[in-house]
This record gives C-alpha cells, sequence and structure tokens, in this order.
C-alpha cells in the first residue's frame, strides 16, 4: 500500500528522469521511498528532444537529481561538470546529483551489475556473450570485466560500436553469435522490450538458451521478457533486468537524498514501482 503522499510547497526538492521512452519504475520507486521516509522530495519522468537544454535546465532550476536513460548515457558525458569513477570508467552517465549549482555523474547501473555478479556467483571460467554496445551494454560490460570475467564477445549489429566496446574490455566482436554456445547469455538491447517493434522476440535462440547455464536480461519492461520465459521454462537460472532496475534506483535514491533505506523498503518499493 502507497504511504499518504505529502503536501509539495516551495522547498520540496525536485529529481527527475530523462529517456527516449519515459516508464514508471523510477516515479514510483523515488515516490514511494520519499513519502515512506518523509522527506520533502517530489520524483518526475520526462523525455527531451534537446539533452543540452535539459541538463542546463538540471543546472539552472536546482533539480537536485536527474536519472539519464538511452539514448542520452554518453551524450551526457560532455554536459556535466565532474565524473565519478562509476561513469569514468565506461564513458557512460545514468546519473546526475546537482550540489549548489554542481554537476557530478555517476553510473549506478554499472554499480548493480556489480553487486548481482557477486550475489550471482558469477565465476572467471563462464564463457559468455553480451549482445548489445550501447551505454548500457557498456556499464554491464565493464562491471563484468571487473568481476573477473574474461571470456567474453560482444555481439552487435554495429561493427564500429560493437569492436569499440569489445576493444575497450579485451573481448571479441561478432555481428551474430554463430556456432558459439557461452555459459552465461546476456541481453543489453530492446529485443523483448514492451511497446518495442522487437517486443515478442528473443535475444537468443531457444536452441542457444539450451546450451547455457545462466540468462541475464537487463530489459525491466516487462517484468518477464521472452527471453526469461524461455529460459525459465528450459529450467536455466535468470538475473532480471527488474533486479538492475532495482538496485541502480536505490543507489541514486541514496545519492540523491544522503537516505539508505532499509532492505525490506527498498523490497516495498520495487513492489510499488512493479
Amino acid at each position: 500500500m502507497m504511504p499518504e503522499r505529502r503536501a509539495i510547497s516551495k522547498d520540496t526538492q525536485l529529481c527527475i528522469s530523462l529517456a527516449a521512452r519515459p516508464g514508471n519504475f523510477g516515479t514510483r520507486f523515488h515516490n514511494y521511498l520519499y513519502d515512506q521516509l518523509g522527506l520533502d522530495f517530489v520524483y518526475k519522468a520526462f523525455t527531451t528532444q534537446d539533452l543540452p537544454a535539459a541538463i542546463g535546465g538540471v543546472r539552472a532550476l536546482g533539480i537536485r537529481g536527474c536519472a539519464v536513460s538511452m539514448p542520452f548515457k554518453e551524450a551526457c558525458v560532455a554536459l556535466v561538470d565532474e565524473l565519478d569513477p562509476s561513469a569514468a570508467v565506461i564513458g557512460s552517465v545514468n546519473t546526475v546529483v546537482n550540489t549548489a549549482g554542481v554537476l557530478r555523474a555517476y553510473n549506478t547501473d554499472y554499480l548493480a551489475v556489480q553487486t548481482l555478479a557477486k550475489q550471482h556467483g558469477l565465476t572467471s571460467d563462464l564463457s559468455f556473450a553480451l549482445r548489445g554496445s550501447g551505454g548500457m551494454a557498456r556499464a554491464v560490460a565493464s562491471a563484468l570485466q571487473n568481476a573477473g570475467l574474461t571470456k567474453g564477445v560482444v555481439v552487435a549489429r554495429n561493427e564500429r560500436a560493437g569492436r569499440r566496446l569489445a576493444g575497450e574490455v579485451g573481448w571479441e566482436w561478432q555481428p551474430e553469435l554463430g556456432k558459439l554456445r557461452p555459459h552465461l547469455l546476456i541481453n543489453v538491447t530492446p529485443i523483448g522490450m514492451s511497446g518495442g517493434p522487437e517486443s515478442n522476440d528473443l535475444a537468443f535462440s531457444p536452441q542457444v538458451i539450451a546450451q547455457a547455464r545462466v540468462v541475464f536480461d537487463v530489459v525491466a519492461l516487462p517484468a518477464e521478457t521472452p527471453l526469461m520465459l524461455e529460459a525459465r521454462r528450459q529450467g536455466k537460472r535468470v538475473i532480471s533486468g527488474a533486479e538492475v532496475a532495482t538496485l541502480q534506483a536505490l543507489e541514486q535514491f541514496v545519492l540523491y537524498t544522503g537516505v539508505r533505506p532499509s532492505p525490506a523498503q527498498v523490497r516495498a518499493a520495487a513492489q510499488c514501482a512493479r
């Protein structure tokens, strides 16, 4: 049950998100916790056709925090004042914190995947394929690399972006998976995402899934993507985009407010957000 909404005043601090296709997960997650913890904040999702103007507005209007989603994560790097190591290491931003007009950027996607790699016991002996080459793919690839996973291949239709990402983390690039049958399959593309042209498609075929041990789909909407449903049908271990969304949103919340909710509060917020 949602806690009672607090009144908004001139002193209420605003946090926002910027995405090509705004969703409700962050809005519900953050506002639930603001209300639960009695914090004078409010969160609202936006889209934009003018990223420099939008980030300028964050600075000029004193907006406390800004979550950044596709396709703005890499373009945002040049628009902030400081980069936290979590963003600098991969050149991709998903969180901007405004402190007295100074914009510092972070990548809590990177931090979330680091945590999940430990929680799910992803070890260096696993061979893997990562499908995708955008900002989120860079966060996932860098987090896995730093977790000791090295036997990887980037599968990307965009040769330039795929080769660049593969070179950054020391993996191979291929336009298609081909005959490879990795232990770990990772989807970091919009394939399977609600509302998209490939919402009913699989990022990897059932035959490829059959020979994997773990399937990791970063897509958060729907909660059970076609890839996840097929992996569960085959009895594979699944890491969900909802787990990534919750962990990265939690770290954003802490950066914006300085308050870390309890695990029970985080679970309740994630349930509300879904």
